[in-house]
């Protein structure tokens, strides 16, 4: 068919009209007498290659008196810009995401170079993630929008989907802002990486 072909028959099923949402497919889980098709630390070894900017999303603290949530997030993406909507990905046994949900908001955080400690701080559990961290306000929804930050995306959280053992959490951009001259913090084969000059 070709690419010229494949644009056509593309643009042809998207057309004026609204589109027909595909059919969900059949889940299920691998029985244990059956063999995973792909081993686990294989998963992991091959994906860590694919280079990520490195993420901390944050929500507000609660009315009740609960402090501000926030978690180091490598999956993240934009998705849509029209509307504008970013996603990021959380696994269903996280500890910080129903405070998020119950929010409702977030704020997306692009890390900078030489924000890898900020990074270990917000991956680690337990202790309080934001004692001594420089952040204010984001603009509309009030999570934390952390100081040296390469970029942020403020959010209202629009749809959240499952996806195996994560929640593929959608939101609606707010507000946002980027520093022009910050080089991204980078994750690359289980290590932080930084852009070459040149």
């Amino acid at each position: 068919m070709g690419h010229a072909g494949a644009a056509a028959a593309a643009v042809r099923y998207l057309g004026p009209g609204p589109v027909e949402p595909l059919p969900r497919p059949e889940l299920r889980c691998v029985r244990e007498d059956e063999r995973a098709p792909v081993r686990q630390a294989e998963f992991r070894r091959v994906l860590g290659s694919f280079a990520s900017g490195v993420t901390v999303i944050t929500a507000p603290g609660t009315e009740g008196g609960a402090g501000p949530a926030g978690f180091a997030c490598q999956s993240f993406s934009s998705l849509s810009l029209d509307p504008a909507l970013v996603c990021f990905m959380v696994g269903r046994t996280s500890t910080t995401w129903p405070r998020i949900a119950r929010a409702g908001v977030f704020c997306v955080n692009v890390l900078s170079a030489g924000q890898d400690e900020l990074c270990r701080r917000f991956g680690a559990p337990g202790a309080d993630r934001f004692a001594g961290v420089a952040y204010d306000p984001a603009p509309v929804s009030g999570s934390p929008r952390l100081a040296g930050a390469a970029a942020w995306i403020d959010c209202t959280v629009h749809a959240v989907h499952t996806g195996g053992d994560h929640l593929i959490v959608v939101g609606r951009v707010d507000a946002l802002g980027a520093d022009a001259t910050a080089q991204p913090l980078l994750f690359h084969r289980g290590r932080f990486a930084r852009l070459a000059d040149g």
